[in-house]
Order: C-alpha cells, then structure tokens, then sequence
C-alpha cells in the first residue's frame, strides 16, 4: 500500500502512571486533556505486570455510559460479566469490544493468580444518536483476529477498520476507527493509508520506530500531525518493533465526562448519575 506523503509526528507523549479498579497497576497513556485532540478516542490505558499484587484484584462491578470499551489482552486471562447478560473470557492477543451505550455494569477480573498480565483497553466515543442505544459485547479469541503479513515482513492484526487488503474484526460507520498491532522485523516498512480529517497515534510498546526524522521509543505515544496533504504514514525499524496504530473520524461533538459516563451536556451525565443510583442504570429492562 503506497503513501505518497506521509504525516509527521506533532509531538510525543509519555503516559502518567495510575492505578484503577481495585488497584490495578497502569499507565494511561490518553489522557482526558487529549480527549478533544483524539477525538473520537478518550482514553487509552496500557497495563503489563509480572507482579500479581499489581493486577490480581482486577476491575470489580462498575458502570459505563455513552462509549465503547476495547480490551486487547496480549497476555493474561481476564473474564467479562456484565448486567447485559454477556459473559466471556479473553486470552492471550484476544479482544473484548463492549458498547455500553444507554449502560452497563460490568466487571473484568484476572483469571490467574501468577504470570504476566499485559494489554491495552481503548475507550472509543459513541455519535450522541447512539449514546442511549441498546448496549453490545462481542468477544474475539486471537484465532479470529484477522492478520496479514506485508512483504517486508510486517505483521498486522487487525481489529478495527481495514489495512492491506484485510477487513478487521470489527466497523463503526460514525467512527470508523482504525485499531492494528503491528510487528515490525528489523530494516522493514510500513505505510497506511490514513484520511487526512481522522485523527491518528501510534503507541510503541517494544523497540522504537522512526517517521520521518523522528524516533518513538517505548513506551510512547506519538500523536500525527493534521495535514491536508498527507494520504497516510510511513514509518521505519531499524530494529525489531511492536506498536498500536490507531485512528479514527472524530465526532465533533461536545464531550463531558464524570467518571465512567461520557455523554454530551453536564445534564446528561446529572441523569446517568441519577440513573445509576436508582438501579436503573444497566437494569435488565433497559438492558
């Protein structure tokens, strides 16, 4: 897939470490002064431990509203339940996608009580028309991720969108978001082809990548510059690298968030707080 030219990297960003649930140990990489930015995204949290104490209490039952949820587990076990009725396990380099929509209460608990516990969970907004819709789990095991190999070698999953020819596992009309794990060998390239009005990041998770005259290191996010002109990336190893490349159509649209509810007005999340405390938030009947 040809770039004729490629978008150059705005500026680089180091996440802030935190924890979450019950203690779970993480860096969140988007933070929410970046919400506007990357929008249609509004978070994006990377966790990796060999320590049970940083993860083995896991995320206990809490309440979502007005976006999606994507967990990518490269490895580690975690289980899914949710007031929806939807149950699943994701393993090693599988997905859980979530729409809570009008709302859910849902937990996610470790399934392990010793090894590594590594992945990522994406928070992607939803079109205020969708906001209150019916909520959607799906759980995609790492065999039914679609993958494809470049010819120089880049390995691609892809969960979201299109990339090389390959339909991810999962579209969004509104969003249309671009979600790949891309492995890349020592002295290889990658090019995307990106919309000039979708924002787009890349955050590396092994080894270091070059765009243009400029280096990513671990454990980085580099957010891509705007540019009218620009058709895609192009990006480089010099040495062997793993990353998340992640784009999207942004909404436009106001973004208020308390907590775990990211609506459109401050009225709105009055009504998902109200909502949550007379137990009509993620109730079967509105499930």
């Amino acid at each position: 897939m040809t770039v004729q030219q490629s978008r150059t990297i705005e500026r680089l960003v180091a996440g802030q470490a935190t924890s979450d649930g019950a203690g779970v140990k993480l860096t969140r990489v988007l933070t929410q002064n970046l919400q506007h930015r990357l929008d249609p995204f509004l978070m994006l949290d990377a966790f990796g431990s060999d320590n049970p104490d940083d993860y083995i209490a896991g995320f206990p039952e809490h309440p979502h509203r007005g976006f999606e949820t994507v967990s990518y587990m490269l490895s580690g076990r975690m289980r899914h339940r949710d007031s929806a009725g939807h149950e699943g396990l994701v393993t090693d380099g599988g997905v859980q996608w979530m729409t809570a929509a009008r709302g859910v209460i849902h937990s996610e608990i470790p399934q392990q009580t010793e090894g590594r516990m590594e992945g990522f969970q994406l928070w992607l907004n939803l079109h205020s028309s969708e906001k209150m819709g019916a909520p959607w789990y799906r759980d995609i095991q790492a065999t039914d991720l679609p993958k494809v190999t470049t010819d120089q070698g880049v390995q691609l999953t892809v969960i979201a969108g299109e990339s090389h020819g390959t339909v991810g596992a999962v579209q969004r009309e509104k969003t249309q978001p671009l979600y790949l794990d891309v492995h890349m060998p020592a002295g290889s390239t990658f090019s995307q082809p990106l919309p000039a009005t979708h924002n787009a990041f890349i955050y590396v998770y092994r080894g270091e990548v070059q765009v243009g005259e400029k280096t990513v290191p671990a454990q980085r996010m580099a957010i891509f510059s705007n540019d009218a002109a620009s058709d895609g990336v192009t990006i480089n190893a010099s040495a062997d690298a793993k990353f998340l490349l992640i784009a999207g159509k942004p909404l436009k649209e106001p973004i208020v968030q308390y907590g775990p509810f990211v609506m459109n007005s401050q009225q709105e999340i009055y009504q998902a707080l109200s909502d949550f405390r007379d137990g009509v938030l993620g109730a079967p009947s509105a499930a």
